[in-house]
């Protein structure tokens, strides 16, 4: 049976994710208020980011700018800035 969280990047309840993808208090916090779809979308939005700005994840500094970019992008409702790419009209 799955779990259902109030998803505060979508703002409604939804399917949650199946278990912790991400470590530490964050990884708690997006288990806990991120969907599955929410979660999805960041992942299409993070392989964007990695491609364009072609980071190395090895790199400490990448991987903490990436961090911030997926906290902006899920808990504060922030499109990460994708050199270009223009985001399809709603």
């Amino acid at each position: 049976m799955s779990r259902t969280v109030f998803c505060e990047h979508l703002q409604k309840d939804a399917e949650g994710l199946d278990f912790q993808l991400y470590p530490g208090e964050l990884g708690e916090r997006i288990f806990n208020h991120i969907s599955k779809q929410a979660w999805a979308q960041w992942q299409q939005k993070q392989t964007m980011l990695i491609n364009e700005k072609r980071l190395n994840m090895m790199d400490p500094t990448d991987r903490a700018f990436l961090e911030q970019q997926m906290t902006a992008f899920l808990f504060d409702g922030k499109e990460p800035q994708i050199e270009g790419y223009t985001p399809p009209e709603s």
